[in-house]
């Protein structure tokens, strides 16, 4: 199981990013798929969640403003983050179980300044 993310970077607050998670190793379209985020000192949490078929679920502060999506074609499912804030500031991880075991990617950073 491999899970590629990439898409961080610095923006300024008020803006957008969008991230990719490429996934490869099981069967993309059977899983669940999350992304999670983990911020300086804090633990890691879960951002959004979007099922098989494409049903999604967000973390309170992710709602209105994070679009969860996939796209089992290509194995990728997408994180499109807008109107940004200097507390979204984190490490963000895609993930999955496979065979009850969790997967990680290795991360990728973003930014938000104020």
């Amino acid at each position: 199981v491999q899970l590629v993310e990439s898409g961080g970077g610095l923006v300024h607050s008020g803006g957008s990013l969008g991230l990719s998670c490429a996934a490869s190793g099981f069967t993309f379209s059977n899983n669940i798929m999350n992304w999670y985020r983990q911020a300086p000192g804090k633990e890691r949490e879960l951002v959004a969640s979007i099922g098989s078929a494409g049903t999604a679920v967000y973390a309170e502060y992710a709602k209105g403003r994070f679009t969860i999506s996939r796209d089992n074609a290509k194995n990728l499912v997408d994180l499109q983050m807008n109107s940004l804030k200097p507390e979204d500031t984190a490490v963000y991880y895609c993930n999955t179980r496979v065979n009850g075991y969790g997967y990680w990617g290795q991360g990728t950073q973003v930014t938000v300044s104020s």
